[in-house]
């Protein structure tokens, strides 16, 4: 039985952690679970520990109490892999997220897989971005973004996109990215992946679409997301009935993680679509966020748009849509673009400007924050017959 201890992540000396992550994946230390600040996590000292255990990684909480997934040697060495091969080889790697989530600690572990020494930011900013891409002189280079911080880097003028060009692949996850966004990214020369997955698949496991090797997708009558194969966790710490209600085996032994997302095949690639308990019921129908999100972007005006439901007497829910704009826009001229986009009822009939978008986790809006924010605007009378 594997040991498991807390391990706190300190984002200006990431050398132990590196280290502890080594000894985790060759089995000559014990399994870690990785932590940022305040207190170490309790861990249940009576759960069940696969055998290969190498790390426990909490999820980011978009429900309730973060869960925390288990996951062993052998997931996370074949996501590794399969990631390196995607992007045509190993290489070196700019850490630029939080090393204790999922995706920053892919960053390390591919290194470690790679042979290869990871540049770290202590923190993000838009400088120090550029003096790291400026920094790395490997054969290949590679960093893994959310689409808030492309975002600003592309914003940032000409050296900051210059930046992004620099490498050979840029794993873009987290959150939903725009076509717009991803448009922009193309015509500053930056080669971008979307990549889909979470901590029970040891990071993404499916980028721009297609599955990583040793992954395959399945989905049910109702668009529900299945995702099989190599990296799949061993369940969740200490949660026995959490595990059996999502995680599972095929006949051939194959492991397999039921996801809370919805998504439909275009042209050979998994477009996913949202999370079922994002799905807005407006008047009896159920309206997809990601498809207003996605309309509301190609807005030549809007940078970011995160659409949600918000309680409403007549409705049940109203459509409603948070933006960061270059300039400000009106309910009426959100509504008037996406008339060509979504159905009539998937109109928005509240609109909320802001500044920043509030984040949770790797880069995730908030949609809670969003609900409970001041300064909505509401659709009147007047413009609900327009």
């Amino acid at each position: 039985m594997p040991d498991l201890q807390p391990f706190a992540v300190d984002p200006g000396a990431l050398t132990d952690y590196r280290r502890a992550l080594a000894a985790a994946l060759d089995a000559g230390g014990p399994a870690i679970a990785p932590y940022a600040d305040g207190p170490a996590p309790v861990l249940d000292p009576d759960a069940s520990l696969p055998d290969g255990l190498a790390l426990v990684v909490s999820t980011s909480g978009s429900t309730g109490t973060p869960k925390r997934a288990m996951l062993t040697r052998d997931a996370l060495a074949a996501s590794a892999d399969a990631t390196h091969e995607r992007l045509g080889g190993p290489g070196r790697w700019l850490l630029s997220m939080p090393a204790h989530h999922i995706a920053g600690t892919q960053v390390l572990i591919r290194s470690l897989r790679a042979g290869t020494v990871p540049l770290a930011l202590p923190h993000f900013g838009i400088d120090e971005f550029i003096w790291a891409a400026g920094e790395l002189t490997h054969e290949r280079r590679y960093t893994a973004l959310v689409p808030t911080q492309l975002r600003r880097l592309l914003d940032a003028g000409a050296t900051a996109r210059a930046s992004v060009a620099r490498f050979d692949g840029i794993l873009l996850g987290g959150a939903a990215a725009d076509p717009g966004l991803l448009s922009e990214a193309a015509d500053a020369g930056a080669t971008v992946l979307t990549t889909y997955g979470s901590s029970e698949t040891a990071g993404g496991c499916v980028y721009s679409g297609v599955p990583l090797t040793g992954t395959t997708v399945e989905l049910a009558d109702d668009g529900r997301i299945t995702l099989c194969g190599t990296t799949i966790a061993s369940g969740y710490l200490g949660a026995p009935e959490l595990t059996d209600a999502v995680f599972g085996r095929r006949d051939d032994g194959t492991r397999t993680f039921r996801t809370d997302d919805l998504g439909v095949w275009r042209n050979g690639r998994l477009h996913v679509i949202g999370r079922i308990d994002d799905l807005i019921n407006t008047g009896g129908v159920k309206v997809a966020p990601r498809v207003i999100e996605s309309a509301a972007a190609l807005h030549p005006q809007v940078l970011e748009a995160v659409a949600l439901g918000l309680p409403d007497r007549e409705w049940g829910e109203a459509v409603a849509l948070a933006i960061r704009a270059r300039t400000a826009l009106s309910l009426h001229d959100i509504r008037e673009h996406l008339r060509d986009h979504v159905p009539s009822y998937a109109l928005p009939k509240r609109l909320l400007l802001v500044d920043e978008m509030p984040l949770r986790g790797p880069g995730k809006p908030d949609r809670a924050a969003l609900a409970k924010a001041q300064g909505w605007q509401t659709l009147t009378a007047h413009q609900s017959a327009d």
